[in-house]
């Protein structure tokens, strides 16, 4: 069957890493409840938020990377190298999830404050260590903000034949996923979560956004230009943002709920984020969609040294991401049994964010020094 994709160009794309650093970082703080600094991460502002970025640009690593693999090396190999990374990402869940227990574990009888582990929902392992386990290392059981890993090992494990199938046929295999998307929100399918529930981040509706940005890597951004760059997208995009920035605020400020009609309000409120409701799918789309337009590969920007932190992070994303989790617990319970002065708040977020960094930086070194050094030639001799 004709390859009908379009392969990125090789090297590095800094956009990535910028928008996956910044994702990072916004995962951190929003994990810290009543923080003000919490404020400058976009689920204030719309109705997606750092998670569907985090996806998307999942999507689009994995098939920017691995399909590269595949069309050179063969489906086999492409896909095997797919289940490992799935598997490297599986390990790092278990560790943090071992770490993360221990962590809520130690620091609830630390300051005798038994209602964390029903805060972060490890108080079943508590009462069941050997069979919360278990359903710990079959992904059923999630403590609190830890759903997303899951969701990403389930996406990755599954996405070989889909890859194979998008580099032939990527438009069928687009609206395949958001038939399954738009079926999964009609019939309620989801993965059953223990002890009781469902997941939080259900995977037959977050693999649309997965798959979306596969698409949009293997030259879907290429045929959606014209959309992009039409000037009615730019108005009707700019409309429908700043509609659901007015949203998101009704959904904060009681007052400006009530000034809008009762129906209009619930319908967007509570944000539907486990099944991806269908506003908050397009607002992300649109957001894409001007990124792509006004962020080109090649921008200067992406070289100031403002923004080097962000990329580090997000070149470093699953080890960042994973001591992000172990950190926003920490964070939490220093405003809950410390202070939560705006001060404070300022403290642990500041603090918080420059340990992230730091694990970066410290990570790249780390790979760089792993790497065999090349055994340098001796000079050549003159010959007699």
């Amino acid at each position: 069957m004709t390859i009908r994709t379009i392969l990125p160009p090789k090297g590095r794309d800094y956009r990535l890493d910028l928008l996956r650093g910044f994702a990072n970082w916004a995962i951190y703080l929003d994990h810290i409840p009543n923080n003000v600094v919490n404020w400058l991460t976009q689920r204030n502002y719309g109705f997606s938020d750092a998670a569907d970025l985090f996806v998307f640009i999942s999507g689009y690593t994995a098939s920017f990377v691995y399909a590269r693999i595949m069309l050179e090396r063969g489906f086999v190999i492409g896909g095997t190298r797919l289940i490992r990374r799935a598997w490297q990402i599986y390990v790092a869940h278990i560790v943090l999830f071992v770490m993360y227990i221990a962590e809520i574990g130690y620091l609830a009888h630390r300051y005798a404050d038994p209602n964390l582990a029903n805060e972060f929902n490890v108080a079943g392992f508590m009462a069941n260590p050997a069979e919360t386990l278990y359903q710990g290392l079959i992904l059923a059981f999630k403590p609190v903000n830890m759903d997303v890993l899951p969701l990403y090992i389930l996406l990755m494990v599954a996405f070989p034949p889909v890859l194979w199938t998008m580099l032939r046929l990527p438009n069928l295999t687009l609206a395949a996923s958001f038939l399954l998307y738009l079926a999964a929100r009609h019939f309620g399918w989801n993965l059953a979560a223990f002890p009781t529930g469902s997941w939080y981040f259900n995977p037959f509706c977050w693999q649309f956004l997965f798959i979306f940005g596969g698409w949009f890597a293997l030259g879907g951004s290429i045929e959606a230009r014209p959309l992009i760059r039409s000037r009615a997208l730019l108005w009707l995009g700019s409309t429908y943002l700043l509609f659901a920035f007015v949203m998101t605020m009704a959904g904060r400020f009681p007052e400006i709920a009530h000034g809008m009609p009762a129906w209009l309000y619930d319908a967007f409120n509570p944000n539907d984020k486990t099944n991806l409701a269908l506003y908050r799918l397009v607002h992300f789309v649109v957001l894409a969609f001007f990124l792509n337009r006004f962020l080109p590969r090649d921008w200067r920007g992406l070289e100031w040294p403002i923004f080097r932190p962000l990329i580090k992070c997000g070149q470093q994303s699953l080890e960042v991401f994973c001591v992000g989790v172990f950190f926003a617990v920490g964070a939490h319970v220093v405003l809950v049994e410390i202070s939560d002065a705006i001060g404070m708040q300022i403290v642990v977020s500041v603090v918080g964010i420059a340990l992230l960094t730091a694990v970066a930086y410290y990570r790249s070194w780390s790979k760089k020094a792993d790497k065999p050094k090349s055994p340098s030639l001796p000079a050549p001799g003159i010959s007699r």
